[in-house]
């Protein structure tokens, strides 16, 4: 054996192990990358699929008087499985497990009021948009509020600090009566009573506030800010997303969407962004 030959077979057999190591690495990457496509085709197989949706959350997501959940969100979720031709399993979550629940597959998608924002698109994927989510001024039907200019000389509760007061503050004429609470409950308790003729507040908030209070007669009527929900999907399950897409499309086009939205929330989803 020549010097040579000896200072190289340490090397080939390093080579080697390096080159196993790779090939096992790149196994196992095809290995998790064939697990993360593989959700849509679990669900076409075992014809269920596991849905997160809201309970505590009315008008999207809340349990009725039958001990069932109901709501927005809950319609999609059905909406959706049908689709798939899949039987629906709700899965219960909160705004703080509904991500976690994604990632450790404990749902398949999550239907729950879910903004879609930088952060989060890190760690999930998102569908397209399927219903708007959104603060607005609201009040009862007899009362003509076409225009901002027709809050001139009414007046309107409002929660001090939230989101829709600072818009409210950007569009309301300056003779609207902005009568400003400390919190939603004081807020809803204000416009119930009658001190105040409108309210500006949240859809969820005004959702269950007319599901309360049906006597109130109130309805959406002019729109502060529109912030749309999202579908969430596991990273990388694009080929559910895709068909989830499909789905929200074919339901935009046939008027499903706008119908859903104005069942719960009192006015067509509209526009919503892809």
């Amino acid at each position: 054996m020549t010097p040579t030959s000896a200072r190289t077979r340490p090397f080939s057999r390093g080579k080697r192990r390096l080159a196993l190591g790779l090939v096992a690495l790149a196994a196992a990457a095809a290995s998790g990358a064939s697990m993360a496509q593989d959700a849509l085709d679990a669900i076409a197989k075992s014809r269920q699929v596991k849905i997160g949706i809201p309970t505590d959350y009315p008008p999207y997501g809340f349990v009725g008087t039958d001990l069932q959940p109901q709501g927005l969100d809950v319609d999609m979720a059905k909406l959706v499985a049908a689709k798939l031709g899949a039987k629906v399993e709700l899965v219960p979550v909160t705004s703080a497990n509904r991500i976690p629940y994604l990632q450790t597959r404990k749902a398949d998608l999550v239907i729950s009021t879910l903004g879609k924002n930088p952060e989060r698109e890190k760690v999930i994927d998102f569908t397209s948009s399927y219903s708007p989510f959104f603060q607005a001024v609201f009040a009862a039907k007899s009362l003509p509020l076409k225009t901002w200019a027709d809050l001139g000389g009414k007046t309107v509760a409002v929660t001090r600090g939230a989101m829709e007061d600072q818009e409210l503050g950007k569009v309301a004429p300056a003779n609207a009566d902005v009568k400003r609470f400390e919190d939603n409950n004081a807020t809803v308790a204000a416009f119930v009573a009658g001190q105040t003729q409108a309210i500006a507040t949240g859809a969820s908030v005004a959702g269950n506030m007319m599901a309360k209070n049906p006597k109130l007669d109130a309805e959406y009527k002019l729109l502060l800010k529109d912030s749309p929900n999202f579908i969430g999907v596991a990273k990388g399950e694009d080929k559910l997303r895709v068909r989830v897409n499909e789905i929200i499309a074919e339901a935009k086009k046939s008027g499903e969407l706008d119908k859903m939205a104005q069942k719960w929330l009192g006015r067509p989803a509209g526009s919503l962004p892809e």
